[in-house]
């Protein structure tokens, strides 16, 4: 009898360096903050917590910079994720500053580095073998070379007959690339996960459930997250379910998105509907803002 396949996530790796300061920031002088070097990445965040949720093989395609490749290809072994690690020679692999208050919400400064230059020479349509599911970080459709990478998986994908999903990853890039430009990149996606934001943006509705519930006209199935509220599920036009955040203590909300989405699709993968895939989903949230950074402590439940 054959497993239920391997999630293979196309997206980034990143290094964060995280800034927790309990006091507003000061300008023209010095804060004091709490300051760790920690390795990241939406698409990367995915995959680890995905592997910490079950999911039996976790594969993760990335470009990194030579700079810090085997650091960040030795944390996604430990985390459980097989990592398809693209070394680019001429970039450094992509660093964000996050600066977290005393509230736990974060602000991010964002270089891209090598993350959005995956190109099409690093796809080829055999990495889908032994793929039940491919899931692309929004983040590639923001730069022209990695959407065009991320338009080539999605269409092998689907040639394939492999479901994938998309998370939008960010409300700022995405105004600035534009919300129909950013759906018919994505057009064929069989799930969409944004947050609220993120979904108001992409429908102009500011009710988080409307927004859900236009997104899944044109997407089989949407899981819109709300932060500490839970989430939102829609398909066929119409909202499906809500399901509640456990209640949890945050100490830094960085990558809470990313754990959703990979306790989700762990759960989607290995049989659980949707609305039970969100439940750990919200689960896997709430764990994460617990923690500094957006990787799961500890080992995962199936290493690769």
């Amino acid at each position: 009898m054959t497993g239920p396949g391997a999630l293979l996530v196309v997206g980034d790796v990143v290094t964060d360096v995280v800034a927790r300061h309990r006091t507003p920031l000061a300008p023209a002088t010095d804060t004091a903050a709490e300051i760790r070097t920690l390795p990241g990445g939406a698409g990367a965040n995915v995959a680890c917590w995905a592997a910490r949720s079950g999911c039996p093989e976790v594969r993760l395609l990335a470009r990194v910079g030579t700079d810090s490749a085997s650091w960040h290809d030795l944390a996604l072994r430990r985390a459980g994720v097989r990592p398809l690690l693209v070394p680019d020679p001429d970039a450094p692999t992509a660093t964000v500053i996050a600066l977290v208050g005393a509230d736990a919400e974060r602000t991010f400064l964002t270089d891209s580095g090598a993350a959005l230059r995956l190109s099409p020479d690093d796809w080829a349509p055999g990495l889908l073998d032994g793929v039940a599911r491919v899931h692309l970080s929004g983040y590639l459709f923001f730069a022209a070379p990695s959407r065009e990478t991320a338009g080539r998986v999605l269409r092998d994908a689907r040639a394939a007959g492999v479901p994938v999903s998309v998370d939008p990853a960010s409300a700022g890039f995405l105004a600035e690339l534009g919300a129909e430009r950013f759906l018919a990149a994505v057009d064929g996606a069989q799930c969409l996960l944004p947050n609220a934001d993120e979904a108001r943006l992409l429908t102009g509705h500011d009710d988080a459930c409307e927004a859900a519930a236009a997104l899944s006209r044109r997407f089989p199935l949407v899981a819109v997250t709300l932060g500490g509220q839970g989430a939102v599920l829609a398909a066929g036009g119409r909202v499906s379910a809500r399901v509640a955040a456990p209640a949890a203590a945050p100490v830094d909300s960085t990558g809470a998105g990313d754990a959703f989405t990979g306790a989700f699709l762990a759960g989607l993968l290995t049989g659980s509907d949707p609305a039970r895939a969100a439940a750990s989903g919200c689960a896997a949230g709430a764990r994460a803002v617990t923690t500094v950074g957006g990787r799961p402590q500890g080992p995962p439940s199936e290493a690769v």
